[in-house]
């Protein structure tokens, strides 16, 4: 759990709150394999509501466990991510649907930064996250892109009255780190799952207060 605080824009796939606007907060849920709920947005504002944590705000899910989750640094970028590898595959790849309930899968990514972003910049920085996640993939001899699940929160501040950093791709400053940062923490996660590692002994709950 991020509380990130006001003046904060978050872009991401989030099942709540996804989209690129003003977040307050972020959450990373686990739930059961085989999730039965039809209403994960509902599910995931009550989560929210028994935190205390109001206003907008973006919620993700995932059946791996977040005790396991892996952390990278990079020049003030850091990268969160929990890895369920149970599902995987590649993009696009012509396969039948699968019935019933799935494996523990979802790799989940939430990124903050402490530069301000254009609109195009935290665009381009999920584009990017996505691109380093498939290399730390490959690198860790995965036969994979991801998992069908996979979701990307990117966090950085509001511009002031500039319009923010107008680039995130892979070779510019922000994009570069970010990159790094990713590529770290889902190898990381990525090696711990390809090798049967327990999880680490960390609390159920994470919460960071970046407000």
């Amino acid at each position: 759990m991020w509380r990130l605080g006001p003046g904060w824009r978050v872009c991401s796939s989030a099942v709540l709150g996804g989209g690129l606007g003003p977040r307050g907060w972020i959450l990373n849920a686990q739930v059961p394999g085989g999730y039965p709920r039809l209403d994960p947005d509902r599910h995931l504002a009550e989560i929210a509501a028994s935190e205390a944590l109001t206003g907008p705000g973006a919620g993700l899910m995932t059946a791996a466990d977040v005790t396991a989750h892996t952390v990278a640094e990079d020049g003030g970028v850091t990268a969160t991510v929990t890895s369920g590898l149970g599902v995987r595959g590649w993009a696009a790849e012509p396969a039948a649907g699968t019935d019933g309930p799935l494996p523990a899968g979802t790799v989940n990514i939430v990124v903050t930064l402490p530069a301000a972003l254009s609109d195009a910049a935290l665009v381009n920085a999920v584009a990017t996250a996505t691109e380093a996640k498939v290399q730390a993939l490959v690198d860790a001899g995965l036969d994979c892109s991801g998992t069908p699940t996979d979701a990307v929160c990117v966090a950085a501040p509001a511009p002031g009255t500039g319009p923010g950093e107008p680039f995130a791709g892979p070779r510019s400053r922000w994009g570069a780190r970010l990159a790094r940062a990713v590529h770290r923490a889902v190898l990381e996660g990525a090696l711990l799952h390809a090798r049967g590692a327990p999880a680490p002994d960390r609390l159920r709950t994470d919460e960071r207060n970046l407000a």
